[in-house]
């Protein structure tokens, strides 16, 4: 697991589609939110947290159909399903690269970006502990849309179509956790959502994502 994790790692460094692009679609976000609707302080403090759950989300969404697609346009796939190990491994093995090439960079850079839009000063820190909480369930989620449509040609508008709908509760729980920690109000129910979410999904997802990849394969 520890060299697939590595491999993945180094790939997704050498091709550059996965590692940066997700970042630098982050940044060119939360740059033209404040050019689009003005330099209003108020509105952009009131806005910030939705609009950096917003750019994170799709930044992870960038990179998703390159979980499998390399692997199965070069065979590595078939090799990989009848190796000694489980297919379930794999599955949060790629998972877990995908999350510390895309999750994990965005999570260190929205403190600085969360500058751009006037986030509030309480709010840098609960805009951290969101996303550190519920970037792993995109990256799980998003592994299983990828093995939903790994072969397919053109699969990534359907990966999306598939994908979008399953992030909308993190989506909703991580703002509200970064909006009520900007407002001083109290984030532990929005919070526990959030974990909820994201301790179900490592726990469930691999399971059904090794299960449709063993279907897409035969």
């Amino acid at each position: 697991m520890i060299a697939l994790l590595m491999r993945d790692l180094r790939l997704a460094v050498r091709a550059g589609g996965g590692f940066g692009l997700g970042l630098a679609f982050f940044l060119i976000v939360t740059v033209l939110v404040p050019l689009g609707v003005g330099p209003e302080t108020a509105l952009l403090s009131k806005i910030a947290p939705g609009i950096l759950w917003i750019g994170a989300l799709l930044a992870c969404l960038l990179s998703l159909d390159r979980i499998f697609a390399l692997d199965f346009e070069d065979g590595s796939i078939d090799l990989l399903a009848t190796a000694p190990l489980p297919l379930e491994g794999i599955v949060t093995v790629k998972a877990l690269a995908h999350w510390l090439t895309t999750g994990l960079p965005l999570v260190l850079a929205a403190p600085a970006l969360g500058v751009l839009l006037s986030l509030p000063q309480g709010g840098y820190f609960w805009i951290v502990v969101s996303l550190l909480v519920g970037t792993p369930a995109l990256s799980v989620i998003g592994t299983f849309g990828a093995a939903l449509t790994v072969g397919l040609k053109r699969g990534g508008l359907l990966m999306s179509l598939l994908v979008l709908p399953l992030y909308v509760p993190t989506l909703v729980f991580g703002a509200e956790v970064a909006r009520r920690g900007g407002e001083g109000l109290v984030v532990q129910t929005p919070l526990l959502m959030l974990a909820g979410i994201s301790f179900g999904a490592v726990a469930l997802l691999p399971f059904a994502s090794a299960a449709v990849l063993r279907i897409n394969l035969r």
